[in-house]
């Protein structure tokens, strides 16, 4: 064999046992089986506006073709947080992309915003079809359910970052509101109704806290729940967060006159309700007209959790509040029902007088 020949065997065989991005742990060909899998989910958001294929640099969206007038765009991005990790140990994975559409379009919404489109991220260590599959198809039911379209995203496998079985979501949405309906409004006075919109359960919020009572009560996921028997503990504590998006978006093109609405999420009434309200005034919440949801008095009693605890934490039974002029609370809440919401008034707005922002009068019934 001549010098020649066995430099070229040499590298061949060089060739032959070297790396490849698979071996380091990065599988392209799921990521491509991962998107022609989504394709259907996909294409079943498309609204006037989004009409491009999944799959290339960036999305497209025609804001031309939306019918606004005088539009200002409105963003918003979230996270499910450590709903995950429960989502993950219970290998239920058909709600959380529902979760990350809500936790963002809910946002947008309480701005007066029409959500337009969305965007995703998931990460993992290793991509796997089905399960990734099953999550995106949580996210386009979600934008179906918000009525703004999935156009894009970003599947990143990455290796040494996540373990097992673990994966990480963010989502990313944009809508649009008339220049002169942006909420909230500036009217807000004394006297104004507070309406509750009642949630479907815990809402991706607090599950750091959710998780600690599991441990301590030493109950597991696949164990009736104590609250609701007909399903597993963690099917129940995984229902998908509520969106509210089209009724609230049909009240405001009905002229109801909303002023304001809160979303409330991640430090529950205490740290949300202020975050529309004027200084001088304070929200007067009567805790007895809510109907709690059996989950919170499970979750405060198990976890010997007090009330403003649970104000502060979690939703415990309202998962959007809506801030209207007394006059036409009533119309407005007979709306709200006659669109399948639970809806009912809460409390009102009065003057402040160097107290708290938000006044709690009556009890949770935990």
């Amino acid at each position: 064999m001549t010098e020649k020949d066995k430099s070229r065997t040499e590298k061949d065989k060089s060739a032959t046992n070297g790396l490849s991005y698979k071996q380091a742990g990065v599988d392209i060909d799921a990521g491509n089986a991962l998107v022609e899998a989504i394709k259907p989910a996909v294409k079943s958001t498309r609204r006037p506006g989004a009409d491009g294929e999944i799959g290339g640099f960036g999305g497209l969206f025609d804001l031309k073709a939306t019918g606004f007038v005088d539009p200002v765009l409105v963003a918003a991005n979230d996270g499910v947080g450590t709903t995950l990790r429960l989502a993950i140990d219970a290998q239920n994975h058909d709600t959380v992309g529902i979760d990350l559409v809500a936790m963002c379009v809910n946002d947008l919404i309480v701005q007066g915003a029409e959500p337009l489109f969305f965007l995703d991220y998931l990460a993992t260590g290793a991509l796997d079809v089905a399960q990734a599959t099953s999550v995106i198809e949580g996210i386009a039911l979600g934008c179906k359910q918000a009525g703004c379209a999935l156009i894009g995203g970003e599947t990143a496998e990455m290796p040494g970052m996540y373990h097992n079985a673990d994966y990480d979501l963010a989502g990313f949405a944009v809508g649009a509101v008339e220049r002169a309906a942006i909420l909230p409004r500036t009217d807000i006075i004394a006297g104004d109704v507070l309406v509750g919109l009642a949630s479907s359960g815990v809402h991706s919020n607090g599950f750091s806290l959710v998780r600690k009572i599991i441990e301590v009560s030493d109950i597991k996921l696949s164990d009736p729940a104590p609250f609701a028997p007909e399903s597993t503990l963690a099917q129940a504590l995984l229902t998908p967060t509520k969106i509210y998006v089209k009724p609230l978006l049909a009240a405001l093109k009905a002229n109801h006159p909303l002023k304001a609405l809160v979303h409330i999420t991640g430090g529950g009434f205490i740290d949300n309700i202020p975050r529309i309200l004027p200084d001088h005034l304070t929200a007067k919440v009567n805790l007895s007209t809510i109907p709690v949801p059996p989950v919170f008095p499970w979750l405060s009693q198990t976890g010997g959790i007090a009330q403003n605890e649970m104000l502060r934490t979690f939703n415990c039974g309202i998962g959007m509040i809506a801030i209207i002029h007394g006059d036409f609370a009533s119309n407005f809440v007979d709306f709200l029902n006659a669109q399948g919401e639970s809806a009912f008034p809460i409390g009102t707005l009065g003057t402040r007088n160097e107290g708290e922002a938000v006044q709690f009068l009556g009890s949770l019934n935990l």
